[in-house]
């Protein structure tokens, strides 16, 4: 960072924030269980799923990196409910030997994520939908499994009736999760999920997803919009998302800022 780069101190500053705010409890508000490993959270979530995350390794080297791994893989494998792990990393950790022990443990790497952050008010704005276009928030039972299938179609996955059923158990415990469509010839073609973080100045937009015959015509920044005007009512500040190089421009014109990458490591059963 050099003296006079106001993006620069913005960018440290916002992830400060993101740190001391999010990567806390309240970074999983849905989870069902939360095992305390040193200086991780090995987290349960419904469906089965794991979780792992950390606001940091408190300076762990590589072999102790390496039986911080072996460890949080022997919590799942001995909950036979567990079928996934997902070890989400940060680009800005310290975290020696990382990828390498999550790789001689089975974990899979997927593709890296922006980390964006940004105040909510510039995303609130008025964006023009196409014709015939209209944003909703979703909560019955039908529309939110049409919403996940639209969203599975949207990032060329098979229809999992797995992961509604988790969205929806979410939704029953009411813990301020928000879901939001847009619809075209009474079909739904593009959705994302709000996510207040209770007790900080953040909420997340999630699950941005659309179907490809209708990208490029503003309604994913629309989606974003209703979602920061929500936000806002709810008293929030900060917006923040894990961001594909799909979405990362959109998120960047409305005034987000990249402040570190994230990739997830999966293991499966």
């Amino acid at each position: 960072m050099t003296d006079g780069d106001p993006t620069a101190v913005d960018r440290a500053a916002l992830l400060a924030a993101y740190d001391e705010q999010l990567r806390t409890d309240a970074e999983t508000p849905s989870a069902v269980d939360v095992t305390r490993l040193g200086p991780l959270r090995l987290v349960t979530f419904s469906g089965g799923r794991g979780f792992v995350t950390y606001r940091d390794l408190g300076g762990a080297d590589a072999a102790e990196v390496a039986r911080l791994v072996a460890g949080a893989l022997t919590h799942y494998v001995a909950d036979g409910e567990i079928s996934r792990v997902e070890w989400k990393s940060r680009g800005h950790d310290h975290a020696p030997g990382l990828h390498e022990a999550l790789l001689a443990h089975g974990f899979v790497p997927d593709e890296p994520e922006s980390i964006m952050v940004g105040e909510v008010g510039p995303l609130a704005v008025d964006v023009p939908l196409p014709d015939g276009v209209t944003l909703r928030r979703v909560t019955s039972e039908a529309d939110v499994r049409a919403m996940s299938a639209m969203a599975d179609e949207g990032f060329g996955d098979p229809v999992s009736t797995e992961r509604a059923d988790a969205v929806l158990a979410r939704l029953r415990r009411d813990d301020g999760m928000e879901l939001w469509v847009a619809e075209a010839e009474g079909a739904m073609v593009s959705a994302g999920r709000l996510e207040p973080v209770a007790d900080t100045e953040f909420a997340g937009i999630w699950g941005g997803a659309t179907l490809p015959a209708w990208r490029g015509r503003g309604i994913y920044r629309a989606l974003t919009a209703a979602r920061a005007r929500s936000a806002l009512r709810l008293g929030k500040r900060w917006m923040h998302s894990d961001s594909t190089e799909l979405s990362r421009p959109i998120l960047e014109r409305s005034g987000l800022v990249k402040v570190s990458t994230t990739t997830p490591y999966e293991w499966r059963r």
